[in-house]
């Protein structure tokens, strides 16, 4: 039975491996239901979640990434208040921290459709048209997934990066959008493994010091329901 009710839920700033922990446990929870409906032929509705969180300074490499794209060492993280981790999503290394908006769908997706491309492009989407409500052309860079600015120019810039998990169909991991984000901290490493694109954020784009971050949750949330077809489940 389809199931297009999604939990959605703001976890404020938590540490990255409590995060992942809890995605993890979503994760293996929607699975768990999964296999039973199969095993015993019935016609459970598995849940859907859309995390929104905040983390201190980390990096985290994904599984096919390369370590040497992180450019600084162990002792040099200490000095920066920051934590690395190797992780299960695609892509390479990205950074998050204070000032972005970090959004973790865990997904069934049989409840929308089977197509790994087509979710990541609902992901983009929903940053692009987020962005336009500040004015904002966000776009796909071919061959890169994320969301930029400026495509084709000297200038393009990556303002959201992605990288996800899937497995029979449910997701994990997801978007981070920098929003207040302290760019200095990509200098550290080559963001998504890519040499010649610089890094933006929402609030250098606007020219504003500090943007609110619950406005632009709320539409990330929103547009996201609507991309997805989906309801937001009752509190």
């Amino acid at each position: 039975m389809s199931n297009k009710i999604i939990q959605i839920e703001d976890l404020g700033r938590k540490d990255y491996k409590w995060t992942w922990d809890y995605q993890e446990e979503l994760f293996q929870q929607i699975l768990s239901v999964k296999v039973r409906n199969r095993r015993e032929e019935k016609n459970e509705p598995t849940p859907n979640y859309l995390l929104f969180v905040e983390h201190p300074h980390v990096y985290t490499l994904g599984k096919s990434g390369d370590i040497n794209n992180l450019k600084i060492s162990e002792a040099e993280l200490e000095k920066v208040e920051a934590t690395y981790y190797k992780i299960n999503r695609g892509g390479d290394i990205t950074y998050h921290g204070p000032g972005q908006v970090v959004a973790y769908p865990i997904l069934d997706l049989e409840n929308f459709f089977t197509d790994i491309h087509e979710y990541l492009r609902l992901l983009e989407e929903t940053v692009i048209k987020t962005l336009a409500e500040f004015d904002i052309k966000g776009e796909r860079s071919k061959g890169e997934t994320g969301v930029w600015i400026d495509v084709g120019t000297p200038y393009a810039r990556k303002i959201c990066a992605m990288g996800v998990r899937a497995s029979r169909w449910v997701t994990m991991h997801g978007l981070a959008f920098n929003i207040n984000t302290d760019l200095q901290y990509f200098d550290h490493i080559i963001p998504c493994g890519i040499q010649d694109k610089a890094v933006t954020s929402l609030n250098k784009e606007v020219g504003q010091k500090e943007l609110e971050l619950e406005p632009i949750k709320a539409s990330l949330n929103r547009h996201f329901l609507e991309l997805f077809e989906a309801e937001k489940k009752p509190n």
